[in-house]
């Protein structure tokens, strides 16, 4: 179990008891080393039960997480890019955090109507008179008298 509480904003703080690591063999760099000690990180947060975030937040959180969201609810975050087991701890530790914080952000606000300027509808109605003129020159020339 991971014992440092996560703090992502001033509001919201992931308890360290909420969150578990596991650690699993990694690929990559780091020779021998990696055939023998396991580097990797798998952290596994319960975003469904969770009684650190806001209902908002878990909801945005598990859309974002996608298929890394199982059906029980749990987001597991796996980081193997380094050689040191604490570096990918601090990875998973990190983009956890900036999931959370993307989930947390505020919606955007919503568009305003606007009425176009005189200038765009002028603009538009001589383009479309132009238009007619040339589809008109296109038909059979008047006949003479």
């Amino acid at each position: 179990m991971a014992s440092r509480d996560l703090i992502i904003n001033d509001r919201i703080t992931i308890l360290g008891w909420e969150l578990t690591e596991q650690f699993v063999l990694s690929g990559g760099p780091g020779g021998q080393n990696v055939n023998k000690v396991a580097t990797g990180v798998q952290l596994f947060f319960p975003l469904a039960a969770s009684p650190s975030l806001p209902e908002r937040v878990k909801r945005n959180a598990m859309r974002l997480g996608g298929r890394k969201v199982s059906k029980e609810g749990v987001l597991m975050i796996e980081a193997n890019a380094h050689r040191s087991q604490e570096r990918n701890r601090e990875a998973a530790r990190e983009r956890l955090r900036e999931l959370i914080l993307a989930a947390a952000a505020p919606p955007p606000p919503k568009r305003r109507k606007t009425k176009p300027t005189r200038g765009s509808i002028e603009r538009r109605l001589k383009a479309k008179a132009g238009r007619s003129t040339i589809k008109k020159m296109r038909g059979k020339p008047a006949p003479e008298e």
